[in-house]
């Protein structure tokens, strides 16, 4: 039973969004079955297009519609369990939950058509795109084009290990031709494993295999090589074992997918699954497709995603960065020119644009006005200007849709890094114009950089001005983020080694001896200190510039050896008088050490000039101690790596 809430007010119905569930009700007739959806009102996002339904079904038999009132023919007599997913577009709330329902089929006289529906022998779909603790499913299609009956392997690969947390977990694998499947710790090979493959574990290595292209279904003949790339760049993965696959027939695998709620948060986030399909376990050969996602907090068509949401800036500038920018047409009629104006960051450079893919499929413009289908890019100062030109892409709300996948578009491309970029967050957002409508704004897609950690090396000396013989040097390292653009913190240690004198102290008194005679004695006091200490300074430090920087913090020091030599004078005079004799003199020397001393807190002020973002520079630094006698300027050199 499904409880909904609602209020009336000025003609107006207000939905909680609680529970919200959409029905299947099914029409039999024979082994013909016409299905028919029933889901709850949708609460429009202000400001979006017309809020929608899709709608995704499984007919229980290994067949599946995205229609939205599909009818199916059912091949065999039998109970089936029907699924459906509706996905709720440009709408406030959660998708709508369905119920499985089942169907019996006593007849089969209406006749089963086969027909073959692939293009190509395997393809990764999906019904929705990842949204965090939220349920998904993605359909495995694989076909055998071989001229002989088969037996492979499917691999599918997911999580991928730059993420720290995992984006799915699988919740159920629906199999219809008595595939089997397992998890996998280890690989199986056709062939003799190239010890070569092995070789692949360097960080460049590793590198290289994250960055790549993306895989497409085309041919690759090396498995191992492919399965072991696979195991570096995903966490997880699972291998189906299919059997008696005769020519030009027709699988589908359906794998539910439950999103984690610790799935990356960022909304402009590029993830995929991984798909390797081994036709005939005989042989090697096998083909990679990678299914790409964006991750969205609601379901909306059009959006800007990129694969740089999160880089480490070590390594950046051998990176190209990719966006994809997506699109749906959502009229009553088809679009012949649409306009993506889009925002290019400073820090990227609108000349290394690269096109990487499109659809509507057509051709890049040439510099003169043509007639037929293509893709023009154009600039401004801070937008590249994607315009499809001559297009026909079908409306949702256009009369005989039934595929909402053919109202969609998008435009795929890579771009460089500017030649001079800082080490700052970036923002852009795609302007989308159908024909003469008015633009819809996509969301903000993002690019930001890990901290990193950059040691630094430091030595310089300390002048102390209110210490006699003062002599005071020191090394030690830093520790700060890597290649700070503004503003960031650092923390330090550093070895001091100081020796200095204390004010000589000078003592007189009047000294009766046994007998009775008084004297005038003397006693001169010199201290001197060779200590050892260390400094832990805490600070926030601003770039001004490349070569430019400032910083002030609090500044800890304590005395983990302090050494203390005292030379004493005792002198001895027969009278009281400034002249008078010594008639003795006593001559002592002590020695005393203590460990971890002499706890001293203060405030530090100091600015650099050089390489003030990484490399070599030259600093001053004033620390102001809370004891005013250790007060005092340190002067150093510094190298941050």
């Amino acid at each position: 039973m499904c409880l909904i809430s609602f209020y009336g007010f000025s003609q107006e119905t207000l939905v909680t969004d609680s529970i919200r569930v959409a029905t299947i009700l099914p029409t039999v007739n024979q082994n013909e079955v016409k299905f028919t959806p029933k889901t709850p009102q949708l609460n429009q996002i202000a400001g979006a297009p017309k809020a929608f339904y899709t709608h995704y079904w499984e007919f229980g038999d290994g067949q599946f519609s995205t229609e939205e009132n599909p009818t199916h023919v059912y091949k065999e007599k039998g109970e089936y369990n029907v699924k459906l997913w509706a996905t709720n577009n440009y709408d406030t709330g959660k998708p709508p939950t369905s119920r499985p329902k089942k169907v019996v089929i006593n007849s089969t006289n209406i006749t089963f058509d086969d027909v073959a529906t692939m293009n190509n022998d395997f393809i990764l779909k999906r019904n929705r795109e990842p949204v965090p603790d939220e349920e998904m499913v993605a359909i495995v299609r694989y076909k055998n084009i071989k001229n002989y009956t088969t037996n492979g392997k499917i691999y599918l690969f997911y999580n991928e290990n730059e993420f720290k947390a995992d984006n799915f977990e699988i919740l159920e694998t629906r199999m219809y031709h008595n595939e089997k499947s397992s998890d996998a710790n280890t690989f199986t090979y056709t062939g003799k494993m190239d010890s070569d493959v092995f070789d692949i574990a360097s960080v460049s290595a590793i590198n290289q295999i994250k960055h790549q292209q993306l895989q497409d279904t085309t041919v690759k003949t090396n498995l191992p090589l492919t399965l072991k790339e696979s195991e570096f760049l995903y966490k997880n993965w699972r291998v189906i074992e299919f059997d008696n696959m005769k020519p030009e027939e027709e699988r589908n695998i359906f794998v539910s997918l439950k999103t984690t709620p610790e799935m990356i948060k960022d909304t402009s986030a590029i993830i995929s699954v991984r798909g390797v399909y081994v036709p005939d376990s005989n042989y090697d050969n096998h083909k990679v497709k990678d299914m790409e996602m964006e991750i969205v907090t609601s379901h909306d068509p059009n959006k800007m995603s990129s694969n740089g949401t999160l880089m480490n800036y070590r390594l950046v500038r051998f990176k190209n960065l990719k966006y994809k920018i997506k699109f749906q047409n959502n009229g009553e009629g088809p679009a012949r020119t649409i306009r993506l104006e889009t925002d290019i960051p400073e820090m990227l450079d609108k000349a290394s644009i690269k096109i990487l893919d499109m659809y509507p499929k057509c051709d890049i413009c040439p510099k003169r006005d043509v007639i037929y289908s293509c893709l023009d890019t154009t600039y401004t100062d801070s937008q590249a200007i994607f315009t499809f030109k001559n297009i026909y892409l079908l409306g949702s709300e256009q009369k005989n849709v039934k595929e909402y996948d053919s109202t969609k578009g998008f435009v795929k491309y890579s771009i460089k890094f500017a030649k001079d970029f800082h080490k700052k967050k970036t923002k852009s957002r795609t302007s989308i114009i159908f024909d003469k409508n008015e633009p819809i704004i996509t969301n903000y897609s993002t690019t930001r950089f890990t901290p990193g950690l950059s040691i630094g090396l430091k030595a310089g000396v300390n002048s102390f001005s209110n210490l006699n013989d003062s002599e005071s040097y020191f090394f030690g390292v830093t520790l700060s983020p890597y290649k700070s653009y503004r503003w960031y913190w650092q923390v330090e240690l550093q070895n001091n080694f100081h020796e200095y004198q204390q004010d000589t102290q000078v003592q007189e008194e009047f000294v009766d001896d046994p007998q009775g005679f008084r004297f005038r004695q003397r006693t001169t006091t010199n201290t001197t200190f060779n200590n050892i200490d260390w400094d832990v300074p805490v600070l926030i430090r601003y770039n001004i510039n490349n070569y430019l920087g400032l910083g002030a913090g609090l500044h800890n020091t304590i005395s983990v050896s302090e050494k203390q030599n005292q030379d004493i004078l005792i002198e001895q005079y027969e009278g009281s008088e400034p002249d008078a004799p010594v008639f003795n003199t006593i001559e002592d020397s002590q020695e005393t050490t203590n460990s971890f001393t002499n706890l001293r807190s203060g405030l530090l002020f100091e600015a650099t000039a050089g390489f003030a973002r990484i490399g070599p520079s030259l600093g001053a630094r004033y620390i102001m101690n809370f004891d005013s006698d250790f007060s005092y300027w340190q002067f150093y050199a510094i190298w941050k790596f």
